[in-house]
């Protein structure tokens, strides 16, 4: 294992490459037990901060210093929380492994707005690997009898009629197999080690299982399937981060950066980071539900032919928190009844709300309700702010001690008065948070917008499910005589606060029903496969981690037999071969790009034409020539356009890509600096040929791509006398330099379209640095169509520049030549156009 950075260049191939180390990831690293790569931050026991200066720093945020373990994600909606450590979701989750019920493998169910959410597994499917991973995370059930927590949900859940248990949990209470539970015991590390090389011990009686466990007693990944892993030769790496994979002969070329802790604390520019690549034969995906289907549309360039399916069935599943307030008991409800949720594990117990599917008169949606336990120091901070209260508590406090101070009060021990201080504590111990997960309606789609993940998502078409939920969280707090609270978040637009987002690589049958098929292999592309909660095509019900785990397992023995390549290998995309196929996208350019030619005297051949351009070069006398004056400089001229519209891949059509990309919300944006280094020179050569160079904004083939060498030609000729053709090509910064062409038509179409000629840009992507009517071999990978808007073109207008001697003569030339053009084209139009053209 490696700890620190590896900062080295790798050159082996591996078998296999894992991002990712929760529930999915994890269970694939220990089967294959070949090379697995940990993406995020290892933490070992003890690490996981408790203090405010600490706690204050536990976000993963590279770019803004933050090294810390929780991953907070916020949309449109919803919040997620994730976990970025060695071991995943492992760390913070509630230790359940319930099994998803069996009658909850649905099929064809229908979806608002479309579609269907299926299952293509079952639960006889499943059972075998839920049984295996339970063995490995040592499932048990909570052993204590008198949890006040525990013993007032199952009083809750009994007089309200709602059938309740005791769910298997992923934590160790005894110091070994088949002994009795005893708290702090020291554990016996497994025959395969533990990769932190730290002493473990038994649970501890503690709530702190959501924050991290410091005494090692959570059966967490790290400890199981992580050290397994490694003890079997896996290579487990931390603080790197993938950013993009691209095909090579044989498998997949992987990009990632190191976060150096060295820069911890400070600001960093994370997309100028060194990428460091390693090769693999097979890539999983592992990422969680955010972090996979990130990857796949930011490498969508690298994937021609990818599902249209990506992004869709995203749901929460089910997650609702809740509150019980100031439970009572006793006649007339007299009493505080304790609750003590920082006692016990996060969770202890689980009652289940009935679903239609289940036929047995339940109506609605399936859920379950459990206990969720909180750290102490999470009860100090509650009590901390019940204000009133505890000001009139210190201020009696002060009081004693100041009549003690003057000998009013002779009494020395104060023990009662500090009694008094602390004061009874109701409200934390009277109190219990309610965690609610069940089967929401997964007909969420994640997409990128503006090179950031985005959900479009709402509690709308699940609002009878939240509400019935909410309704049997309020009957549970009447039950134990306290009251309910919301979610806050719930108050401000129905937002709802998920720990298990799931969906956006769904499994389906075929390409056209989801991305990967059911053992996680993507559609199209072998050994490329997604084992996380993306690939779920839908709400588990039950808390996910030991379904995400059991899938997983799953796929690890098809790809151990051999049956994966085979079910992949006729279902390659059309096109062209992999090694032809346009790069993953990234920050840098992982393998050489085109050089541009060296600078010269000579104007430079323009590439692809086979002739003389206009990019460089100077007027000058003729070599030998003697006594002649220096030259005089050219005068330059540049400014600064912009254009937005919309793209699609996989079509070669721009109008039809403009349609798709628009519906997808694919969008595509470039800001480039024109410049013509010799306005003379531009004016009179026939491509008035010029440099372009900006960069181009677009999800779809890797956020913000610079442009590497940039050519535009205004107003060109094509032997049609009343067209004209604007022509721009862009070598673009990719991993392996992809290029993007576009051009322009001016010409006389039927009636005067001066403005939508001139500002409409049809673009098409093309696989390498190439010249479309020149290399018919150039495949267009896609296309679409960008415009320059109003507002944006008067902005255009107060970015014209010139350098040189004759500034105003360089602005006139140019203006000339421009509105010249365009007399050309639509003068006679414009002329016949004219009501009094015929008047005497």
């Amino acid at each position: 294992m490696a700890n620190e950075p590896h900062d080295s260049q790798d050159t082996a191939v591996v078998d296999t490459v894992v991002v990712g180390s929760g529930f999915g990831g994890a269970v694939t690293a220990y089967r294959l037990a070949e090379a697995g790569r940990s993406v995020l931050v290892a933490y070992p026991p003890g690490g996981f901060p408790r203090s405010p200066a600490d706690m204050a720093r536990n976000f993963w945020d590279p770019s803004n210093g933050l090294p810390g373990m929780f991953g907070i994600w916020s949309f449109r909606g919803l919040e997620g929380v994730v976990y970025s450590g060695l071991g995943g979701g492992s760390l913070i989750y509630a230790n359940d492994l319930l099994r998803k019920d069996e009658q909850w493998f649905v099929h064809e169910s229908p979806l608002p707005g479309g579609g269907y959410e299926n299952w293509p597994i079952g639960r006889a499917d499943l059972d075998p690997h839920y049984d295996r991973v339970e063995r490995m995370l040592g499932s048990t059930p909570y052993p204590y009898a008198g949890t006040p927590k525990t013993l007032a949900l199952h009083l809750a859940a009994r007089q309200l009629g709602l059938p309740v248990f005791r769910p298997p949990l992923a934590v160790s209470f005894a110091p070994r197999p088949g002994a009795l539970p005893v708290p702090g015991a020291q554990l016996t590390d497994p025959g395969y080690g533990n990769l932190h090389g730290l002493p473990r011990s038994t649970w501890r009686l503690g709530g702190e299982c959501d924050v991290g466990c410091n005494y090692g007693a959570k059966n967490t990944l790290d400890h199981t399937c992580l050290s397994a892993a490694r003890h079997h030769g896996a290579d487990v790496r931390t603080r790197c981060e993938v950013r993009g994979f691209t095909p090579r002969a044989g498998g997949r070329d992987v990009s990632y950066v190191v976060h150096d802790p060295a820069r911890e604390g400070r600001r960093t520019a994370t997309d100028r980071l060194p990428q460091h690549h390693i090769g693999c034969r097979r890539l999983v995906l592992a990422a969680g539900t955010f972090g996979s289907t990130y990857l796949l549309p930011r490498n969508r360039v690298a994937l021609p032919g990818l599902s249209g399916a990506v992004g869709t069935r995203f749901c929460g599943n089910g997650d609702l928190l809740g509150m019980v307030l100031r439970a009572t008991a006793g006649a007339g409800r007299a009493r505080p009844l304790r609750l003590d949720g920082s006692r016990g594990p996060v969770i202890t117990s689980a009652v289940r709300g009935g679903d239609a599917l289940d036929d047995d008169g339940s109506t609605g949606r399936g859920f379950y309700i459990e206990d969720a336990g909180y750290p102490d120091f999470v009860a100090w901070l509650v009590e901390s702010s019940q204000l009133p209260g505890g000001a009139r508590r210190l201020l009696g406090f002060g009081l004693h001690r100041l009549l003690a101070r003057l000998g009013v009060d002779p009494a020395c021990r104060v023990g009662g008065q500090l009694a008094l201080l602390l004061g009874p504590a109701a409200f934390s111990a009277t109190s219990l948070p309610l965690l609610g997960t069940g089967r929401d309606v997964p007909d969420g789609r994640l997409r990128l917008r503006r090179g950031h993940l985005d959900i479009d998502w709402t509690t709308l078409t699940s609002r009878p499910y939240f509400d019935r939920v909410r309704s049997t969280m309020r009957d549970i707090a009447g039950a134990l005589g306290g009251d309910f609270l919301d979610n806050p978040l719930w108050w401000w637009g129905n937002r709802v606060i998920t720990m298990h987002p799931l969906g956006g690589a769904p499994m389906g049958r075929h390409p056209g029903e989801g991305v990967c098929d059911d053992i996680g292999e993507v559609f199209g592309f072998p050994a490329l496969h997604v084992l996380d909660g993306a690939l779920l095509p839908g709400a588990v019900g039950a808390n996910p981690s030991l379904t995400i785990a059991a899938v997983a397992d799953r796929a690890c023995d098809r790809i151990l037999d051999g049956k994966a390549a085979s079910r992949t290998a006729g279902r390659a995309p059309a096109g062209r071969p992999a090694h032809e196929r346009p790069t993953a996208v990234g920050t840098a350019l992982l393998t050489p790009a085109e050089a541009a030619p060296p600078a010269s005297a000579t104007p430079a051949t323009h590439p692809g034409r086979g002739r003389s351009g206009s990019l460089a070069g100077s007027t000058g006398t003729p070599a030998g020539s003697a006594h002649t004056p220096p030259a005089e400089p050219p005068t330059s001229l540049s400014f600064t356009e912009e254009m937005k519209g919309h793209v699609a891949l996989d079509v070669d059509d721009p109008e039809q890509g403009r349609a798709l990309g628009r519906s997808l919300g694919q969008r595509l944006s470039f800001r480039l600096t024109i410049t013509a280094r010799d306005v003379n020179r531009f004016v009179t050569d026939p491509e008035h040929a010029t440099d372009a160079v900006g960069h181009v904004d677009c999800d779809i083939v890797g956020g913000r791509l610079k442009v590497e060498r940039g050519w535009f030609e205004l107003f060109t000729r094509d032997g049609d006398p009343s067209r004209r053709r604007m022509l721009y090509r862009l070598y673009l910064r990719t991993q392996e330099g992809t290029p993007l062409t576009g051009h322009k038509d001016v010409h006389d179409d039927p009636g005067v379209d001066v403005w939508p000629g001139t500002s409409t840009l049809y673009v098409r992507l093309l696989t390498g640095h190439t010249h479309p009517d020149e290399d018919p071999t150039a495949t267009v990978i896609g296309a679409g169509v960008v415009v320059i808007r109003i507002g944006d073109c008067l902005q255009r207008l107060t970015t014209f520049r010139t350098t040189g001697p004759h500034p105003g003569r360089a602005m006139e030339r140019f203006g000339k030549l421009f509105l010249g053009e365009l007399c050309a084209v639509y003068g006679e139009r414009l002329a016949r156009a004219v009501p009094w053209r015929d008047r005497p």
